[in-house]
């Protein structure tokens, strides 16, 4: 009788469940192990510190979950997202309001963070084979002696009735995925079992947010949005105030170079009151509160540089900003990690097709490295604005890299006098045509013209 594989995944966050999704396609048993006790309901909890705060679907990622999860964009509907077709949303861009358009697909849904997670983990528990463990801590990797391998992982799991109630226990995989999100230790594990952690790049602009839910009023129109962006390196506040489902209305508000917006109620207001367009504020000044204000500053750039080991375990994979964190503020998060998911999808069948028998043999330093190219762009867009900022922290950008932001700098005030080139540039920033769009000539040449204007 064949051995049953078995893949573990430490971390139930929307990387690990995503993961999960795609290997319980190539796994007889997938287990993902969560440090929380989820909620039943879809409310935030405490392994998600930022699940209050504002969170985008790019189109990119709404495609690719839609593959994941036939059915899942009007599953939200049914469970009271908004629908916005871009003619819905108001863009105050570094150089001014973007024009209106609809593009192709024509419209975002709006939603909480924690009812697309509970609406996912819903979908999962009807997969027979994916196991979902709480109240359980990875606490390291357990390593194979005659192969660069890793054998499975010891967990410390916790009872939900009663914390102190503790158990150690060992579990075997034929793959690892870590994750764990930031908070990952997998550094420190590969050091325990005789490898080297990764580099680290870490880029901080020290970007905090505050955010309150709202009833609607007057003032609060439904089915509508207003972005108002930071613009570095001088302007530091934005804002965004956008409908989520329940019939509420979400505030966010958002500093830079340390100019955090504050979360008492005078204060919030006159930061809101502060930023350069007045219609935030003019909504909520008498709106009335649904929730306290909660803040939220852990927003530092920090790519994880797996691909850069010399050894490296077979049969180990890094995702989500367990190997590379955006700021969060530009919206690129749920998007990559539902890309993540994909790329180990393509990797394992390439793999398959390589080794039939499931040998991993090479496995994890090519999956690694395919993840650090799809990473470059999105890594890419954030550090190119948190980098500007006089008092950025980490790496600086290279010659190549000053150009291509100068350049950045030209498209978006061609953006706000042409609509094919909002038209396209929309397109980019929801990873649905590659940045290479931005410099076909029929932009390029009104970019350009930006530099008469300006003088």
């Amino acid at each position: 009788m064949q051995r049953e594989n078995h893949a573990v995944i430490i971390g139930g966050s929307l990387a690990g469940l995503l993961a999960a999704r795609v290997l319980v396609n190539r796994f007889d048993r997938v287990t993902v192990i969560e440090r929380d006790f989820y909620p039943e309901k879809p409310v935030p909890r405490p392994g998600i510190p930022q699940a209050r705060h504002l969170h985008i679907l790019l189109n990119k990622g709404k495609i690719i979950l839609e593959k994941l999860f036939p059915g899942l964009h009007d599953e939200l509907i049914t469970f009271g997202s908004p629908r916005l077709d871009q003619k819905s949303i108001a863009w105050f861009s570094p150089a001014g309001w973007a024009p209106l358009f609809s593009p192709d697909p024509d419209d975002l849904i709006m939603f909480s963070r924690s009812l697309l997670d509970w609406v996912i983990r819903r979908r999962l528990s009807e997969i027979t084979n994916l196991h979902i463990r709480e109240g359980g801590t990875v606490t390291g990797l357990l390593a194979k002696t005659d192969r660069p391998q890793i054998s499975g992982v010891s967990v410390r799991f916790r009872d939900r009735e009663d914390s102190s109630n503790i158990r150690e226990e060992n579990l075997d995989a034929d793959l690892v995925v870590d994750a764990s999100g930031k908070v990952s230790q997998t550094p420190k594990w590969l050091q325990k079992i005789g490898y080297l952690p990764p580099p680290e790049t870490v880029i901080n602009a020290f970007v905090g947010y505050a955010t309150r839910i709202y009833e609607p009023n007057d003032r609060l129109l439904d089915k509508s949005a207003i972005f108002a962006g930071s613009a570095a390196p001088f302007r530091t506040r934005g804002g965004a105030i956008f409908p989520i489902e329940g019939n509420r209305w979400l505030v966010g508000l958002g500093g830079c170079d340390r100019d955090y917006p504050p979360a008492d109620e005078t204060s919030f207001l006159e930061f809101a009151r502060s930023l350069p367009i007045p219609m935030i504020y003019d909504a909520i000044k008498d709106a009335k509160p649904l929730s306290s204000i909660v803040c939220y500053r852990g927003t530092e750039n920090r790519m994880r540089h797996y691909d850069r080991l010399s050894k490296y375990p077979d049969n180990l994979a890094i995702v989500g900003h367990a190997v590379c964190a955006f700021n969060p503020i530009y919206g690129q998060g749920m998007t990559v990690a539902a890309m993540d998911a994909q790329i180990l999808d393509e990797c394992l069948q390439k793999q398959r097709d390589r080794y039939p028998e499931g040998d991993l043999t090479g496995f994890g330093r090519q999956f690694q490295k395919k993840l650090a190219k799809l990473h470059e762009i999105p890594w890419m867009f954030a550090i190119s604005q948190d980098s500007r900022y006089p008092g950025s922290q980490g790496a600086k950008p290279d010659l190549g890299t000053r150009l291509v932001i100068e350049y950045m700098e030209l498209v978006l005030k061609a953006v706000v006098d042409d609509i094919k080139v909002c038209q396209a540039f929309v397109e980019v920033v929801h990873m649905i045509k590659p940045p290479a769009t931005l410099f076909h000539p029929r932009i390029a040449v009104k970019a350009i013209k930006q530099l008469t204007v300006d003088s």
